[in-house]
Formats: C-alpha cells, sequence, structure tokens
C-alpha cells in the first residue's frame, strides 16, 4: 500500500537526520501517510495527532466522534480516540510517547495553539526540530499513481472550465456559472471514481467558492461568484485553483474571456502579455531548472512590458494546494521529473487584470500539461 510505503520512507529519513519522534498535525500530511481523512480538523477543537516513532509504531490520536472512520480509512500501528471531558483528552498518550525520545520534531506551522502550548510543558525547545521540510522534500516528486490522480483532477478542471465558458452570457449572473461548473466537475469526478478506483466512499462534490469576477471588478483576484450581472464586451475570470480538488489532489486552472466582444480594445494588448508571460515560463520549464529562474523568464516579460513585478509565476501542487517548489524569486530547488506545478501568466493594471494559468507533470525531458483549455486571445471571445 502506498500510504506504508510512504511512512516506511519517511522513518528511513527520520534516523537518517537523527530524529527519534514526528509529530504531524496538518490534515494534508496525515493523509498523505495514513489515507485518513473527513474527521474535523483542528479548528473545530478536536486535535487529531500522527505520531511517527523512527524505530517504533505509529499512533494516531483522534476524537472519539471520529473513531469509526479512522479504523476504515487510517494505515496506522495503532488508534487512540479521545472523547470531548473525559480525562485528559488527547493529552493522555503524549507523555508515555515521548519518554526517552530525545529528538522531538513538529510541523510548526501546522499545529495548533493549543499542543504547542502543551508540548512546551513535556519538551525542552532545545529538543524540538522542524519535520516539515523533509515532509516537503518527499511530497515534492509524485508517485505513479498520484500522477493518475493529476491526470484525473485535470480532466474534472477542464470539464468545469468548458461548463463555465458555455454558462458565461449577457444577462446572466456570476453565480449562474458557479453553479455550472460545480455540477460539471461533480459529475466528471463520480465518472471517474467509478471507472477507476475502488474507494466507494470518496466524495465526487466539487467544494470551495467559485473564484470569478467580470465587468469593473475584474481586478479583485480572489472575488467570488455573486448577484452581478455580466455584459456584452465585459471581460470574466474564471479560477479553479480551489475547486479543483479530485480525490483530495488539487491543481491550478485559469482563464480569462469576454463576452461577445472586447468593448474595451486596450485589453487586449495587456491579454497578450498574459499569454506571454506563461509561454516564457513554459520555456525554462524542465528539469534541472532552477525554480526561480522559470519565475524570472515570466517577470521579465511583464516588466519588460511596463508593468509591476509579478506574484509568483507558479507553485508546486499535490494533496495541498501550496506544496514545494513555489516558482518564485528565492527558490532555488533544481526541478526534477514527478513534480507537479501550476504555471500562471498574468498581468495587472490600474482597470483590467488578466491571468491565464495551467497545470503540469514535469518529464523527464519536459512536461506534461494536465488541464487543457484555449487560451489564444480569438479563442477567449465567447459568442
Amino acid at each position: 500500500m502506498m500510504f506504508e510505503h510512504r511512512t516506511r520512507a519517511l522513518k528511513d529519513r527520520m534516523r537518517e537526520q537523527g530524529i527519534d519522534i514526528a509529530i504531524i498535525t496538518d490534515d494534508d500530511a496525515v493523509y498523505y501517510f495514513t489515507g485518513y481523512y473527513d474527521y474535523l480538523h483542528m479548528e473545530f477543537g478536536r486535535p487529531t495527532i500522527l505520531l511517527v516513532h523512527g524505530d517504533g509504531e505509529t499512533l494516531l490520536i483522534t476524537p472519539a466522534i471520529d473513531y469509526n472512520t479512522a479504523l476504515d480509512n487510517a494505515r496506522v500501528d495503532r488508534i487512540e480516540p479521545w472523547n470531548d471531558g473525559m480525562g485528559n483528552e488527547w493529552r493522555e498518550h503524549l507523555p508515555a510517547a515521548f519518554k526517552g525520545q530525545p529528538r522531538v520534531a513538529i510541523e510548526p506551522y501546522h499545529m495548533p495553539a493549543v499542543l504547542r502550548e502543551y508540548l512546551s510543558a513535556l519538551v525542552a525547545e532545545s529538543s524540538l526540530d522542524d519535520i516539515t521540510p523533509l515532509i516537503a522534500a518527499m511530497r515534492m516528486i509524485k508517485s505513479s499513481e498520484e500522477l493518475q490522480l493529476a491526470r484525473h483532477a485535470g480532466e474534472v478542471a477542464t470539464a468545469m472550465m468548458q461548463a463555465g465558458r458555455e454558462a458565461i452570457a449577457h444577462g446572466v449572473p456570476e453565480y449562474e456559472v458557479a453553479l455550472a461548473t460545480s455540477m460539471a466537475g461533480t459529475r466528471k469526478s463520480a465518472e471517474l471514481l467509478r471507472q477507476h478506483y475502488t474507494d466507494t466512499s470518496m466524495s465526487p462534490n466539487t467544494h470551495f467558492l467559485q473564484i470569478m469576477a467580470s465587468g469593473e471588478e475584474i481586478t479583485r483576484t480572489h472575488h467570488r461568484a455573486s448577484n452581478r450581472i455580466m455584459q456584452q464586451g465585459e471581460p470574466v475570470f474564471l479560477c479553479f485553483c480551489g475547486m479543483t480538488n479530485f480525490h483530495r489532489f488539487k491543481l491550478g486552472f485559469d482563464r480569462t474571456f469576454w463576452i461577445g466582444e472586447i468593448a474595451d480594445k486596450t485589453q487586449q494588448s495587456i491579454y497578450q502579455v498574459a499569454i506571454d508571460s506563461q509561454a516564457a515560463a513554459l520555456a525554462e520549464l524542465r528539469p534541472g531548472v532552477v525554480a526561480e529562474d522559470v519565475h524570472a523568464a515570466y517577470a521579465e516579460v511583464i516588466q519588460s512590458a511596463g508593468y509591476d513585478y509579478p506574484f509568483r509565476c507558479g507553485r508546486g501542487t499535490g494533496f495541498s494546494f501550496l506544496e514545494k517548489p513555489q516558482l518564485v524569486f528565492g527558490d532555488k530547488t533544481v526541478l526534477k521529473p514527478g513534480m507537479v506545478l501550476a504555471v500562471d501568466g498574468s498581468v495587472t493594471s490600474d482597470r483590467f487584470r488578466a491571468q491565464v494559468g495551467d497545470s503540469f507533470i514535469l518529464t523527464g525531458d519536459g512536461y506534461e500539461a494536465v488541464t487543457s483549455h484555449p487560451k489564444a486571445l480569438d479563442d477567449v471571445i465567447i459568442h
């Protein structure tokens, strides 16, 4: 099983670095190593904690309310449920777990404050390490199973984009586009789950509020679908970076459209810069290239056209929306085959913003696109 394989690989790396026990609390990382999902997560005040001993067992501490789900899903050696208000709750099993373990590694930026505070009373700060870089490095290179998920997630994203495009029209409210994309994504997900997967409990339903903007609100990058009525000649931006989440695998995907015509002709040249900036990034995208160099090629096109220094060109994706590496200045990760990366082209001006984005699998000598929708100017004017 891939979950057990990942846990064995984690233990090997822990031993190499002299880490005795790891405390994993990020819900995407818990899933990555155990297959356990659909519990209530930290924000509900019910911590789920995965303990991995370098030379011992894996222990999952989870709320009793989710115990049956853990029994069905979690690939661990032992599960200990805890209940609200009973005994010392989730704290019950931690002191014994840390006894005689001189080096403890945590995810400092993915740990609830209440657990972090309790740990400070159990473990000396000098004994704590950060396990995040080790896990992030493991998750950068995808397995064959994950690459299949990426390709299927791309099919879901492509179905959503096509449905969104078909729903955009003069006189239509934005929320109708969101309804269309959600239905299309759910139906495509259900089809793929039936055909290729045995996990019948995995939900096909898309979620996350649709990111889109139209008309004078086009510069609002993360605007959600509203009651606003779209009009002839207006630009419309669709983003699926939160909604593309098939079998827990995430991708990035964006397009800018116009309804019938481009009423403001100045938008044409701005849009072309966005297209050119993504093309420049893709010309650099291949194994052996440093991550920041992809961003540099993208930024050069945008700044040479007279626009401000842009946000990052892209990012790694997988079971989290943001994984390593990032295609941004300062990230000196050498790109390798098996990485999955979202790569954008974008431009922002005072009154207009254009963005196109796709996701790619790095191959031995280049890349494979896993999202697909036309992006040439003539192709994104909806008639």
